[in-house]
């Protein structure tokens, strides 16, 4: 791996401590860093290089997958960060930093390969990389990369506008936009699972597939994001980022060895491919919908418009279910139902393909179809429920689980996989614009109707599953969501449990 400096915006900030710097020290650990790497670390607070790495170290006790018990290596990774004060609008600190940058890349003899993470609201996007352009920052004579966090753009007006600023300073191939779920290791073998395995890319058609559900719940309300999350609710917040990446990754039909470029393109086929929603047709296909009081986990919490810092008027969504179409050969007059939402029973994010054809039971005729089940959070694992009759009884259908369980505590996080992707250049699991721009482009008569008022505001309980419009929604089909009661262990079940250690 190419030597590298890391100049991360917003060194002082949560992300930083909580995701950054272990990610950072969890590839240290694995060997996955250049041989010859430095951190520069940035923020308007007076910090000395010592007090920086202390801060640093602090948070690697705190915050990392693995416990640091080897100082020796502890202390060999901390000695990469060096710590610069920069106000993000003053020219002058952009040259400061340049004059050090320089000097030790100098000292060490290196390439001068940069990679600016930018762990900043997104209103400084803008400013952060025009100072970059002119104060030769990004004008070295290797490479230049920029990460930057969601959410990109509000709509579809101001994302092309930002995207537009960051391309006068940065090439498409040079812009890694990080969405978190892209880097999750089962989002990550969606593709690879039906590329290589012949049984499920034989499934993997409307021929034998009646619908697919996929469901990002949360158990937390706003707490300290009232201010954003009142701007944002769950459609700009999770659907139009993280649920449409999730379809994309899910619905796409990669060959083998797919390059990075083969990858995008063919997200941006599915993202084409989506049957648009008109304004007066979103009430039809979206419920939206908002918490109130309730319980969760057998605690009494307060309803939305409850929380600090939010209006008791206030129409913000908290929840989101949809269905979509995706006009294309494969998927065609499947329904993809696709929810999300605060303060909801359980947090879970899993992916449901339910199956055609289901047995029958000789009994009655109640129909169990198959299903495929993809647990990415905060299990994952892989769950092929098959239904077969019991040998020697009734006859009565009985599911057979085939699972197969990743082992959580040796599994890299998600910014560990897209750190390293950055650093080796690999866009793979990175929003590309034409993405991003798609999503948005579908997302948009959904966020006009709502501002319109011409898709209802319904309510739902803390500790449920969402309003009751949203079981309707599927129910009008023939469906309903799927593991919305947890299963009871009955002593009956057969699992046969595959647990593989990464």
């Amino acid at each position: 791996m190419e030597p590298t400096t890391f100049v991360l915006f917003g060194a002082t900030g949560d992300l930083a401590k909580r995701k950054i710097y272990p990610a950072l020290y969890n590839l240290f650990v694995d060997k996955k860093l250049p041989s010859s790497f430095t951190v520069f670390g940035l923020g308007r607070r007076e910090l000395t290089d010592e007090t920086f790495q202390a801060n640093v170290e602090k948070s690697i006790l705190t915050f990392s997958r693995r416990k640091a018990n080897d100082p020796v290596q502890l202390k060999q990774f901390i000695n990469a960060f060096r710590y610069n004060v920069l106000d993000i609008g003053r020219k002058e600190d952009y040259q400061k930093l340049l004059n050090r940058i320089e000097q030790r890349e100098q000292e060490l003899a290196v390439t001068p390969n940069r990679l600016f993470y930018l762990s900043v609201g997104p209103e400084f996007f803008e400013t952060i990389a025009s100072n970059i352009k002119e104060s030769g920052l990004g004008s070295a004579a290797g490479w230049k990369r920029l990460i930057i966090e969601k959410p990109f753009g509000r709509d579809l007006q101001s994302a092309r506008w930002l995207n537009q600023q960051l391309s006068q300073a940065f090439a498409e191939h040079e812009i890694f936009r990080i969405d978190h779920y892209l880097g999750k290791p089962m989002v990550q073998k969606l593709g690879i699972l039906q590329q290589n395995n012949p049984v499920l890319n034989a499934l993997w058609t409307s021929r034998y597939i009646a619908n697919v559900q996929i469901t990002a719940s949360e158990t937390v309300g706003v707490e300290e994001r009232a201010a954003y999350y009142d701007h944002s609710g769950a459609v700009r917040d999770m659907f139009q980022n993280h649920m449409l990446q999730l379809l994309m990754m899910l619905a796409t039909h990669l060959p083998k060895n797919s390059s990075s470029e083969e990858v995008r393109s063919r997200k941006k086929q599915v993202m084409e491919s989506l049957v648009p929603l008109q304004p007066y047709e979103v009430a039809a296909s979206v419920i939206r919908g908002q918490y109130q009081a309730g319980q969760i986990n057998g605690e009494p919490v307060i309803g939305y418009t409850s929380e600090p810092n939010i209006a008791p008027d206030s129409m913000n969504d908290t929840f989101i279910a949809a269905k979509l179409q995706i006009d294309g050969a494969f998927w065609r007059d499947v329904p993809f139902y696709i929810r999300t939402g605060k303060r909801m029973k359980e947090k879970s994010t899993r992916i449901v393909i339910e199956f055609k054809e289901p047995v029958q039971q000789r009994n009655n005729e109640t129909k169990t179809p198959n299903l495929l089940v993809f647990e990415i959070s905060p299990n994952e694992g892989i769950t092929l429920q098959l239904n077969s009759n019991e040998p020697g009884q009734s006859g009565d259908v009985e599911p057979i689980h085939l699972a197969f369980h990743m082992n959580g505590s040796e599994m890299p996080e998600a910014y560990e996989s897209l750190i390293h992707s950055a650093l080796y250049g690999d866009a793979t699991y990175f929003a590309h614009w034409d993405e991003v721009e798609l999503s948005w482009k579908w997302v948009d008569p959904i966020l006009k109707a709502f501002e319109e008022n011409l898709a209802p505001l319904h309510y739902y309980p803390a500790g449920s599953y969402g309003p009751a419009e949203s079981d309707e929604l599927l129910a009008r089909d023939g469906f309903h969501w799927w593991f919305d009661s947890k299963p009871e262990q009955a002593a009956e079940e057969k699992e046969f449990a595959l647990h593989v250690n990464k």
